[in-house]
This record gives C-alpha cells, structure tokens and sequence, in this order.
C-alpha cells in the first residue's frame, strides 16, 4: 500500500505525451511485419529475387523478432527502459535504410533481420513502460490506446504498402515501404529524449548472457520451421530443428534454475512463473494469437477464390479495421460492465465473428461478410488491452519489461504456430483444388478452428478473472 501512494505521489506529469512517443515505438514492428507482404512482387521484380528469397524476407523479420523479445524486455529492466527504447530506435531506423538501400536480395534479407532485432529491442519497452508511468486507475486507458495502435498497424501495413507503391515517391517504389520509418523515428527519438522518463528495476543486475543465448537458440528452434516448415514441405531440417527446440528449452530451465538458487540473476527467473495466473495468462495469450492464421486464410480466399487484387483484399478487411479502431474505446465500457470478464467476453465475440464468417463462405453468402468481420475487429480491441493489463500487472514495476518480452514472445509464438498448424490445415484440405467452392470450404474448417482456439483462451482468460477474486 505504501509503495502504491509513493507512486501515485510521484506521477510523471507528462506521461500522456509520453505515451504517444511509447506507442510509434509500437506501432512500427507489426507495420513492418505486414506491410511487406504487399511490396514482395515489386521487390522480386526489382531485385530479381527467387521464391525462397521472399519468403526469407517476411521469415528472417518475424524470426528474429521473436527470438529476441525475451531478452529484449529485460534490457530494459536491467539498463534503463528509455535507453533501451532509444537504442532499438535507433538500430531499427538503420536497418530499415538498409533494407530501403539494398542493393541486393542478401543485402535486403541481412536489413530485415537486423530490424526484427532492434523491434525486439524496441517493442516490449513500450508496454513495460506504460505498466510503470501510469497508475493503475489510467492504466486500462493507456493500455486501449496501446492495442489501438498495434490494431492500427496491422491494418495500415496492408493499405500503406500498396498505396507507396502505386504513389512511387520520388521514383522510390517498393523502398518507400522502409525509408517511411525514418521521418517517423526522426521525430520520436528526440521527443523520447525530452518527454520519456527513465525508469528500470530497482535492483539492477547484470544481464545474464549465457541465459540469453540458450533462451534465443532454443526459440530459433522451435519458431524457425514453423515459419519455413510449411512453405518448404517439411524438410528433414526443419524437423530435426523443432524437435531439438525442446530440451534446449529443458536445458534453459534447468540453468535458469541453478542460477537462482545460486543466487545469481537469471533472465527468466523460474519463480517469477511461480507468480499466481501468469503461465495461465500467458497460455491464453498463446491460443489468443491463433488469429494470426485468420489474414493468412482470409488473403487467400479473397485473392485466390474470388479473384481480388491484394489491395482489394485489404479494402474487404476495413470492417475489421473499424472494430480494430472501436475495440479500444469500448473497452472501458466493457471492463464497466464485465470487469475482470473483459478479455474473455473480446474473445468470445471473436469467436463468433468467426463462426459467422464461416458460415456465411460456406453458403455463399460473402456479401454479409462485414458484421462477421466487425465482431473480429471489436473483440480483438476488447480483448487485448484486458489480456495484456491481466498479465503485466502479475509482476512488479521492476520486472515489467521481462513480463512485456514474455507476452510479446507468447503471442509471435502463437502467431507462428497458428500459420504453421492452421495454415497447414487449410492447405491440405484445399488440396489441388483452385475453384471457389473448395477454397471456401478450407477456409470454414481452419476459420473454426481459429474459433475454438479464441474460445479456449477466452476460457483460460475468465479463470484468471477467478483467481483474482480468490485472491481478494
């Protein structure tokens, strides 16, 4: 209670401009993820790049991303969240020139790579940081404003790409799509410098780079076949690498575990899951993302079964752009009326939009598809912000940032997954087939699957809101 009113005593007053600065930081990772994908023929064009280089282009951002996520919050526990923040800035706007400058496939793939690590750097920061400037009273708020933004840039990742390339800045083309984050970088790194207050744990150590290289190998493992498995047709690499992912993970824990009892300071220290609700929260997190899979399956009905461009493709998703946009300011109403419940009932909503979206492609009714996609968006802007504020609020303000990298990591892993398993299930009962009726029965089966997924973590997301009732 003391250390409560000591914080609230020593509000940062100007923690709401601080926040916009927080949420660039957070914007440009997924942005960056998804506006790619719509510049990848201009680019194979350009730089005459094979099949196998694009995919790299998309897996070497989104793998480096996710290995580095973990060690990337506790950074920022351990040297200062404001530095940390600054210097991932920083590395993301050279690599994003780099990428904007490539002058070759080798040279564009060694950019992205370099830029999912600095977003690793960056991103869990931004969140870490909201969880220590904003009392607890804002914090719900703060954190709409956050899943708005992440929302947001999912969405603008898809109509910005093509509207760069169609506008061809100074003849730029498809180097627009990097070259756009270093104004914005410009602009935010000065302003962090002046508005963004340092903060860090309060016992601060050193960081434990054995913990850190283990952790990042066996993530690689197990998060690089799922990315490149399916488009490769399962070699016998990407087998073997996922199955060593696992006592890699074992051997993680087991020298996570010595090193505490050593006394020592471990990354990820194992009593820090001890916590009551935090491996339940990040569980539901895990099935949360399974949406991921939703643009995937999605994008190929739109564009393979009925013929769209895939800038018409992005236009049909601007109803769940809209319930992306609202989700966030519905959220304090929902937390009003469901209180702890909030996640779970986003959740559930999106599990209805999905259900619909199934049955409406299955009837052949896709011209409805715009209430369906509007419950995906609205429950996807409940849910977040709830899920993340159940989770980061598990620890204390010092570990802020491990517990950013966790959730961070937890939902690119399930992302990872989902594409993979549900991806792959799609695939495979779509066959040869290229005809609509076929297409939108693949898409039903793996839309119901992503259902279920949501209603699970739903699920796991409604027992934390009982467990902090026991706890009470």
């Amino acid at each position: 209670m003391n250390d409560s009113r000591a914080f609230e005593a020593d509000l940062d007053p100007r923690r709401w401009t601080a926040l916009v600065i927080l949420l660039a930081g957070a914007f440009l990772p997924p942005l960056d993820f998804f506006i790619v994908n719509v510049a990848l023929p201009s680019i194979r064009e350009d730089l005459k790049a094979s099949a196998s280089t694009m995919q790299l282009i998309i897996s070497g951002y989104a793998t480096s991303y996710a290995v580095m996520l973990i060690t990337g919050g506790r950074l920022g526990d351990l040297y200062g969240r404001r530095n940390v923040f600054l210097s991932g800035m920083v590395g993301f706007a050279l690599a994003s020139a780099l990428c904007g400058f490539a002058w070759s496939p080798s040279a564009l793939i060694i950019g992205r790579i370099l830029q999912g690590f600095s977003a690793a750097v960056m991103a869990p920061q931004a969140l870490a940081s909201i969880n220590a400037i904003f009392p607890n009273h804002e914090k719900s708020k703060a954190l709409s404003f956050y899943a708005l933004t992440f929302g947001l840039a999912s969405m603008a990742g898809l109509f910005l790409g093509g509207a760069l390339i169609a506008l061809n800045i100074l003849g730029l083309g498809w180097r627009a799509i990097f070259l756009i984050n270093l104004p914005v970088i410009a602009i935010a790194a000065p302003a962090a410098v002046i508005f963004l207050r340092e903060t860090r744990s309060e016992h601060p150590s050193r960081l434990d780079l054995k913990g850190a290289f283990v952790i990042a190998l066996a993530l690689f493992a197990l998060i690089a076949p799922l990315i490149e498995g399916r488009e490769q047709g399962w070699p016998i690499w990407s087998i073997l690498l996922f199955a060593v992912s696992f006592p890699l993970l074992w051997l993680f824990w087991r020298y996570e575990a010595s090193l505490e009892a050593k006394g020592g300071d471990p990354i990820l220290s194992p009593s820090l899951l001890q916590v009551a609700g935090l491996v339940r929260g990040l569980v539901a997190a895990l099935f949360f993302y399974a949406l991921a899979a939703f643009w995937l399956i999605f994008s190929v009905y739109e564009q393979s079964g009925l013929g769209r461009t895939a800038f018409e493709a992005g236009l049909a998703i601007l109803p769940a752009a809209l319930g992306f946009v609202l989700g966030p300011f519905a959220s304090e109403r929902a937390l009003a009326i469901f209180g702890r419940y909030s996640a779970a009932v986003g959740m559930g909503l999106q599990a209805v939009g999905l259900f619909m979206t199934a049955a409406l492609i299955l009837s052949q009714h896709a011209q409805f598809l715009f209430a369906a996609l509007f419950f995906i968006g609205m429950g996807q802007g409940i849910a977040l912000p709830n899920l993340l504020k159940s989770v980061v609020q598990r620890v204390g303000r010092t570990q802020s940032g491990l517990a950013s990298g966790l959730v961070n990591s937890m939902l690119q892993i399930g992302g990872a997954f989902a594409a993979a398993v549900i991806g792959g299930l799609f695939f495979a009962i779509l066959g040869p087939a290229t005809d609509l009726q076929s297409i939108g029965r693949a898409y039903s089966v793996a839309a119901s699957v992503i259902a279920i997924c949501l209603l699970i973590a739903g699920w796991l997301s409604a027992g934390l809101a009982s467990e902090s009732k026991l706890q009470r």
